[in-house]
C-alpha cells in the first residue's frame, strides 16, 4: 500500500519550470488519489504549452518512481479556464506588465519606477520590477542592491536566472551582470535578447504586477518588450516644461499605434515643484506647471500623480532606500496615491478593454 503523504513529499521535489515553486506550494495538483498502487492526479497549467506538460509529466513520474517503482502513475493535465486573459503570455503567472515610459531621459522613470514597485509592495501585492533601461541600469542603486549577483539554477536542462529581492519586490538588471563602471556597448539586437531574457529566463513567481522600467525614446527595447510579452498599459512619466511634454507625446503615440495598441493607464508629472525641506508649504516650479495635464489630456487619461522636488529623494535613491519604503517620508503618501490611483486604472483598463496580444512583426 502506497503512503499518500509520502508521494506528496516526492512531488515536492518537482518544479514548476515557469517560478521555481514546488508544484505542491504552487496549487497545481488536484483530484489526488492514491489506491493501492495507483497513484493519480491532474497537474494545472495557466498556458497550453506541449513541452511544459511533458516534462512535468515525465518530472512526477521519475520522483515518484524512485520510491515507488511499482507504482502505476496516471496524470491528467488540464488548462486553467480562469487564466485565459494569459494563455499567449511568455509569463502566465503574472496578473499586469506595467511599462513606465518617457520621451526624454533625466525626468525621473526609473525613480518613479522603482517608488511605484515599492508602494504597490507596501499594499500588498506580489511586485516585480525589470530594469530595461540597459545603457543606464540606476536600479540596482534605487533598490540598494549594487554589487550583488542573481543566482543561476538549472531546470529541466534550462539556465533560469533567480531575480534578487528587496523592499518587498523581485527585480532583476543588468546592473547585476556588468560592473557598475563598466560601458554598456550592445547593438539593437542583442540589447532585445537581452531584455528577452530577463522576462522569459528568469524564475518569476506569482506576481500581481511586473513593472518594466524602459529606455527614453522609442527604440529596440520598446519593440522587443511588445513582440515578446502582452503588456497590460504603460505609464507616461513627464516633467511639466513643454520640451518633456512633446517628446513623450512621441513615446506615448507609440504604445497608440494601430499594431501596437497598449493602452496608456495614466500620467506621472515628475518634478512639479521644488519644495525646501525647511519650508514645506512653498512651492516653487523650476520647470514650469501643467505639463502632466496637457499629456494627461491629449491621452484622454487620468494624472496619476505630481511628484515635487525634495532633496530625500534624491538622497534615499543614492543611498538604495526607496521613498515609498520609508513610513514617515514627505514624499510616501505621494507614492501610495499613485500606487493606488494605477491599480483603479488597470482595473477600469481590464473591465473595458480586451487584453494587449503580442505584437506580430510581418515583413
Amino acid at each position: 500500500m502506497l503512503d499518500h503523504n509520502q508521494v506528496l513529499t516526492l512531488l515536492r521535489n518537482v518544479k514548476d519550470p515557469n517560478t521555481g515553486s514546488d508544484i505542491i506550494s504552487a496549487r497545481m495538483v488536484e483530484d489526488f488519489k492514491v489506491d493501492g498502487n495507483n497513484i493519480s492526479f491532474s497537474i494545472i497549467l495557466k498556458s497550453n504549452d506541449s513541452e511544459l506538460k511533458s516534462a512535468l509529466n515525465f518530472a512526477c513520474m521519475s520522483e515518484i518512481g524512485k520510491s515507488f517503482p511499482e507504482a502505476q502513475v496516471h496524470i491528467h493535465v488540464k488548462i486553467n479556464s480562469d487564466a485565459a486573459t494569459v494563455i499567449d503570455s511568455v509569463l502566465p503567472q503574472v496578473k499586469n506588465v506595467i511599462a513606465v515610459a518617457s520621451g526624454k531621459g533625466g525626468v525621473g522613470k526609473s525613480t518613479v519606477s522603482v517608488n511605484l514597485a515599492v508602494a504597490l509592495a507596501n499594499e500588498g501585492h506580489k511586485v516585480g520590477l525589470i530594469d530595461a533601461d540597459l545603457y543606464g541600469p540606476s536600479i540596482p542603486t534605487m533598490m540598494g542592491l549594487n554589487g550583488q549577483r542573481p543566482k543561476v539554477e538549472m531546470l529541466y536542462g534550462k539556465h533560469k536566472i533567480i531575480p534578487l529581492y528587496a523592499h518587498g519586490v523581485h527585480v532583476i538588471s543588468v546592473g547585476f551582470i556588468v560592473e557598475p563602471e563598466q560601458a554598456v556597448v550592445l547593438r539593437g539586437p542583442r540589447l532585445g535578447g537581452l531584455l528577452r531574457q530577463f522576462i522569459q529566463d528568469c524564475l518569476w513567481p506569482e506576481l500581481d504586477f511586473l513593472i518594466i522600467d524602459l529606455p527614453p525614446g522609442t527604440g529596440d527595447i520598446q519593440l522587443t518588450l511588445v513582440q515578446t510579452i502582452p503588456v497590460s498599459g504603460t505609464i507616461m512619466v513627464t516633467t511639466p516644461q513643454e520640451v518633456a511634454v512633446i517628446d513623450a507625446v512621441k513615446a506615448m503615440n507609440m504604445f497608440l499605434l494601430p499594431n501596437v495598441n497598449v493602452p496608456i493607464l495614466g500620467v506621472v508629472e515628475n518634478m512639479s515643484w521644488f519644495t525646501p525641506a525647511e519650508l514645506p508649504e512653498n512651492k516653487y516650479y523650476i520647470f514650469g506647471k501643467g505639463g502632466g495635464n496637457r499629456l494627461a489630456e491629449m491621452a484622454n487619461v487620468s494624472l496619476l500623480a505630481q511628484i515635487p522636488i525634495v532633496q530625500s529623494i534624491r538622497e534615499s535613491g543614492d543611498h538604495g532606500i526607496p521613498a515609498a519604503s520609508v513610513g514617515e517620508h514627505i514624499l510616501s503618501d505621494v507614492f501610495k496615491k499613485l500606487a493606488i490611483n494605477t491599480i483603479d486604472q488597470l482595473k477600469m483598463r481590464n473591465e473595458l478593454y480586451e487584453p494587449t496580444r503580442i505584437v506580430k512583426v510581418e515583413h
